[in-house]
């Protein structure tokens, strides 16, 4: 199974500030996730990377796990929080793990 993982900024691209309260961004993130019928999770993250001019920058990050989701399909969801967030850019990473369910019932 392929684990892809989508890592989403949350700092504007023109201000370079973070426009909105945190959970108005997961709000949209849930949603985008719900419309394209995706299971997922997420988790909310501190980052921080350099600009091509040098600059640095800190801030806060949602980080979007998928389960052997198609790659046609994380890439349009990717594209949707791209715009929605007013991002640059957004960070796929892709690696084959080993993913199965335990069931257990009390008896």
């Amino acid at each position: 199974m392929t684990e892809t993982k989508v890592y989403i900024g949350l700092n504007d691209l023109e201000t370079m500030k973070q426009e909105h309260e945190t959970q108005r961004y997961v709000e949209i993130l849930k949603n985008v996730c719900r419309n394209y019928h995706v299971a997922f999770s997420f988790t909310v993250a501190q980052g921080g990377y350099f600009h091509a001019d040098g600059q640095y920058t800190q801030e806060v990050s949602l980080v979007l796990s998928l389960i052997d989701t198609p790659a046609e399909t994380v890439n349009e969801i990717a594209k949707d929080l791209c715009v929605f967030f007013h991002q640059e850019s957004l960070l796929i990473t892709e690696e084959t793990v080993r993913a199965y369910f335990i069931t257990e019932q009390l008896q």
